[in-house]
């Protein structure tokens, strides 16, 4: 993380997460079927540990649920930090819906009919 992102109390803003969380979720979603998607929802962010400049944050994904048009999918997010002794330390995690839309942002199906 880097200085241009912190607030005034020297941590990351938390809206700067969200937004990276927002990105890891998206291609989370084209490495299981690539279309475009959108988010629809953000569940359960809740932060536990701030993130400081020089921090290493790392996004971990999983599908929770696959649907017709949208994908569930379970964002974990933790900061490694420390020079001589790096220790690693969770920061939050935040369940996201991304949904596969077309050309006019209409939802469409995930996984094309055979």
């Amino acid at each position: 993380m880097m200085p241009r992102d912190t607030n005034a109390l020297g941590s990351i803003f938390g809206g700067h997460i969200l937004s990276l969380i927002d990105l890891a979720a998206g291609q989370h979603a084209r490495s299981v079927a690539p279309k475009k998607y959108v988010t629809k929802v953000m569940r359960e962010v809740q932060f536990i540990s701030p993130v400081f400049v020089g921090d290493s944050v790392s996004f971990y994904c999983d599908t929770l649920k696959l649907g017709t048009t949208s994908i569930t999918i379970k964002v974990e997010v933790e900061a490694t930090r420390g020079i001589d002794s790096l220790h690693t330390i969770p920061v939050t995690s935040a369940e996201v819906v991304m949904v596969a839309v077309d050309g006019s942002n209409r939802p469409i199906p995930i996984f094309d009919k055979a």
